[in-house]
């Protein structure tokens, strides 16, 4: 078969791309790798019709000395029998505004895909090629992983502590409740009754605060009796004194 696909990307680049395994495995449509594989391994699903196959295999891609390129693939069913080997030469030409890829060979297969139609075998394998050169130009390389730097932040003065600001004291609240007990002179009062009969409890006076005032006493009533015991006593004495003296005289 011969087939040719232009792609709007300069020679240099589509070399580039076809010297690394991993953005071919890119290109190839619809390629899941297998881990641990080489990059171009794994499993492809191939529509053809409304028939899909899904092969496992692997492709590569090697370089010659006149620059073209030798592709060679091998793959199997993996629900079948059927197997495919595809032996491939890939020519690239500068053209106007891009590159012409050529691609010219022989593929051979067995099994489900023999049982299709021609004309449908061709055109998916002519829409997978298209695909796959038109990829092949997009595929960009992969950036390196750069080591990641450590930032050295400056370091900033410790933040200094403010005081918090004080509360002014609360003003004081007066009490304008009644006191929980007794004043002191009732709570005297009542222990003083404490062991009193009822007729002695009702009848004594009351003493502290409630006691009753006694009468103010003249002071001229006082005096007078101070100075009258001791006059009385002086003219009693002189009575006595003269009668004695008289009865001698008889």
């Amino acid at each position: 078969m011969e087939h040719e696909v232009f792609v709007p990307v300069t020679v240099e680049r589509l070399r580039e791309a076809l010297g690394d395994p991993a953005r071919v495995a890119r290109a190839v449509p619809g390629l899941q790798q297998d881990a641990g594989a080489d990059p171009v391994a794994g499993r492809l699903k191939v529509r053809v019709g409304s028939h899909s196959i899904t092969y496992r295999g692997a492709v590569r891609v090697t370089g010659r000395d006149d620059g073209s390129y030798a592709v060679e693939g091998d793959a199997t069913e993996t629900r079948g029998t059927g197997s495919v080997t595809l032996a491939l030469t890939l020519r690239l030409r500068d053209t106007e505004a891009g590159t012409t890829l050529t691609f010219d060979g022989t593929a051979t297969a067995d099994g489900r895909v023999t049982e299709l139609p021609q004309d449908a075998v061709g055109s998916a394998v002519v829409r997978l090629l298209n695909r796959f050169a038109e990829a092949l130009g997009e595929a960009e390389e992969e950036p390196e992983e750069k080591p990641e730097q450590s930032e050295e932040k400056p370091e900033t003065p410790e933040a200094v502590e403010t005081p918090e600001p004080m509360e002014p004291p609360a003003p004081p609240v007066e009490d304008f409740t009644e006191p929980a007990g007794p004043p002191a002179e009732a709570a005297h009062a009542r222990r003083t009754m404490i062991g009193r009969s009822a007729e002695e409890v009702d009848h004594a006076p009351p003493r502290g605060r409630y006691a009753p005032v006694p009468a103010p006493q003249t002071v001229a009533s006082g005096a007078t009796l101070r100075w009258a015991a001791p006059a009385a006593a002086v003219v009693l004495a002189s009575a006595i004194v003269v009668t004695r003296v008289l009865r001698k005289r008889r």
